[in-house]
């Protein structure tokens, strides 16, 4: 029996639509894989603490050892280490003798910790002393693995994307100040979520709470803004870009899982100017490390702020422009974008 001309229409249409999942599937896969499946160190500073030439000998092999994985310097004592430590321009210190000691800051990154404690363990073996490991910068108790702020940037993520998809395809009918009142609202309370989640539900932070909320809001609007903007000129292709934007190239480069030094040379690039990796990092430097470089941090998710700002105000314009440009939707211009509407609904659902 011949399919008839209905089914002909909905497989046609159904194929079409297969491309969005097939085109996430590939991203999420070269993202993901890419990024997280070899971890290996490159140029990760540790430092050796001392000044004499046993020092510098101990210092140069293991820079010779590593051929690049390690960036090996020496520091004048202890005091020096813990301050590099402190402002996260080493992930580690040895500091030789008898009693051999290695200073660590897992709040940093804990995956980091681990590489430099395994590196220096077989060098206290070679001395066959017993290795001391402290630990300047201890993560929160509710997060021992100091992976839970990346979780958290998770939630935040896709409680910003799917209420893209909400406002930019139900929405697509109020005016852009409108659209952006919502936006707005929905990441004070996505930002309200997870600062709870941050504090008295899973205890992700034991201290800074208010700037943790702070920089949700913030990571929440610049992904809600710039998505809200986007949708005006992708339309149903929405809900791919922001995934693109904010899932496969976010997650990835923000440090949360591997910092840059273990990760490719592309994803550690984009940790310099992405909003996940300013969240990720400015709740570190807030709550582990006093505060020290938080404004860079808060830059970066202030200018992903404006960037949203600028591109809802181009978009607010652009329709402007189309209105005028239309006298009035038809009936069959309005039931094709009414089936946009549900259609970018699923989308977002399914994702």
């Amino acid at each position: 029996m011949s399919a008839g001309p209905n089914t002909r229409g909905a497989l046609k249409h159904v194929l079409g639509h297969l491309l969005t999942p097939l085109l996430m599937c590939v991203g999420m896969g070269l993202a993901y894989l890419g990024a997280f499946h070899a971890p290996e160190p490159h140029d990760l500073r540790v430092d050796v603490v001392g000044s004499g030439p046993t020092t510098r000998v101990l210092a140069q092999s293991l820079q010779d050892e590593g051929a690049g994985a390690l960036d090996v310097r020496t520091v004048a004592d202890r005091e020096t280490a813990v301050t590099a430590l402190r402002e996260q321009h080493s992930f580690g210190a040895y500091v030789p003798g008898e009693k051999p000691e290695l200073l660590v800051a897992s709040g940093s990154s804990d995956t980091s910790a681990m590489v430099v404690e395994k590196v220096f363990t077989k060098v206290a073996a070679a001395q066959d002393a017993p290795l001391k490991v402290t630990d300047i910068a201890p993560t929160a108790s509710g997060d021992p693995t100091g992976q839970g702020v990346f979780f958290l940037l998770v939630a935040l993520s896709i409680g910003a994307y799917a209420s893209v998809a909400v406002i930019g395809g139900a929405g697509a009918v109020l005016p852009m100040r409108i659209r952006v009142l919502l936006a707005a609202g929905m990441s004070f309370v996505v930002s309200l979520i997870g600062t709870l989640f941050a504090g008295p539900v899973f205890h992700l932070v034991d201290r800074g709470l208010g700037g943790v909320w702070a920089m949700s809001w913030l990571y929440a609007a610049g992904i809600l803004l710039v998505g809200v903007g986007l949708h005006t000129f992708l339309r149903r292709w929405t809900t791919l870009g922001v995934m693109v934007l904010f899932v496969m190239l976010n997650f990835t480069s923000s440090g949360g899982i591997y910092r840059p030094e273990l990760q490719p040379g592309f994803f550690g690039s984009l940790h310099a100017f992405w909003n996940g990796a300013g969240f990720v990092e400015g709740v570190r430097a807030h709550v582990y490390f006093d505060g020290h470089d938080l404004g860079g941090n808060v830059l970066v998710l202030a200018l992903w702020l404006v960037v949203g700002a600028a591109l809802v105000t181009v978009a607010g314009l652009t329709e402007a422009r189309r209105a005028k440009a239309v006298a009035g939707p038809s009936a069959e211009g309005s039931a094709e974008e009414k089936t946009e509407v549900e259609e970018e609904m699923e989308e977002a659902v399914a994702v």
